[in-house]
């Protein structure tokens, strides 16, 4: 992988974790030392994008803003209100600066210099790469570091160890009573086989689900995260014998497979079709099996996209720098 150390890169999102973390995931892969710049999610010009223009107030070389002062040499962006500001960086450089996006701009592949999206995405181009899974931040280093430190509220649980990662209501479905009566029907089997759950939620989780897990975990000797102290999301999935996911977030099932564990998929009606597809693919791969109440043994090689993709950005990179140093003066 080419050098990236002594690049000046910047990432831009609205703030939104999930596009935040991608970023992050892939900056961090490449050794870059990086500024989060953070546009407006609300407002007109977060209305009009990613077609629209961006607000002034924050463009680049201003004093003051999302994008003040001199330009990076990489912008890696998600989500599409950072569009319009991608867009504003590489115009107000010439070019000069590197754009990378992850996910699909909808403006098209020619919308940045690098692009990354899904293989359930249908946007392609000489520029687009392509993983079954998405980037994320749970590093092979930081699995490592927390199975060589666990933490102690983990560490004490007895009997198999078992991530269970609960998402909550989307704009693509919503947690209906009978689902979340199916899950902790089907969590309290697991308990009872003898497993310990390390339980997290999500902000988006219901309260309903959120109340009855908690009292689930307690009840049976595992453990919640309620935000209290470090999050232990890391440890968790270090520390897993099995991983629970439910199907409402393909970035925790991409994490979840990175760790090489058994992970077990709890369907909800109306996941998001092309998710179903990256289920599907990690199904064939021997990685996910759905969720019955049970174990299941599963034995595979740790999926994890994020050094493939950051290799690919890279790549890249350095061909685009090339173009640009030995471009004549002037142009």
């Amino acid at each position: 992988m080419p050098d990236l150390s002594a690049a000046r890169a910047w990432i831009v999102t609205d703030g939104k974790a999930g596009d935040e973390n991608q970023c992050v995931g892939i900056a961090e892969t490449l050794g870059l030392a990086y500024d989060i710049r953070r546009v407006p999610a609300s407002g007109p010009f977060g209305w009009t994008a990613p077609w629209g223009p961006i607000d002034p107030r924050q463009g680049p070389y201003r004093s003051k803003g999302a994008l003040a002062g001199p330009v990076p040499d990489i912008l890696i962006a998600s989500g599409r209100r950072a569009v319009p500001y991608l867009r504003a960086v590489r115009r107000a450089s010439k070019g000069r600066t590197f754009t990378a996006f992850l996910k699909d701009p909808r403006t098209g592949h020619d919308s940045a210099d690098f692009i990354w999206v899904p293989d359930y995405d249908d946007l392609r181009g000489p520029n687009v790469f392509t993983t079954l899974t998405a980037p994320h931040l749970v590093t092979a280093g930081r699995l490592a570091a927390a199975r060589a430190r666990p933490d102690p509220r983990l560490a004490i649980l007895d009997g198999p160890r078992v991530a269970v990662l609960i998402g909550g209501d989307s704009r693509h479905l919503s947690y209906r009573k009978v689902d979340m009566v199916r899950l902790v029907t089907d969590l309290r089997k697991l308990a009872g086989s003898g497993c310990r759950l390390m339980v997290t939620v999500s902000r988006r989780t219901p309260n309903p689900l959120r109340d009855a897990v908690k009292a689930l975990a307690i009840e049976t000797g595992g453990f919640l995260w309620d935000g209290a102290g470090d999050n232990p999301y890391v440890g968790m999935l270090a520390l897993a014998d099995a991983i629970v996911v439910t199907s409402d977030s393909a970035n925790m099932v991409s994490e979840a497979v990175s760790t090489g564990a058994p992970v077990l998929l709890f369907d909800l009606p109306r996941t998001y079709i092309r998710h179903r597809r990256m289920f599907a693919g990690l199904a064939m791969d021997g990685a996910l099996r759905p969720f019955a109440g049970r174990l299941e043994p599963l034995a595979y090689k740790p999926v994890d996209a994020t050094p493939l993709i950051a290799a690919a950005l890279a790549t890249r990179y350095a061909a685009h720098r090339s173009a640009w140093t030995s471009a004549p003066a002037g142009t």
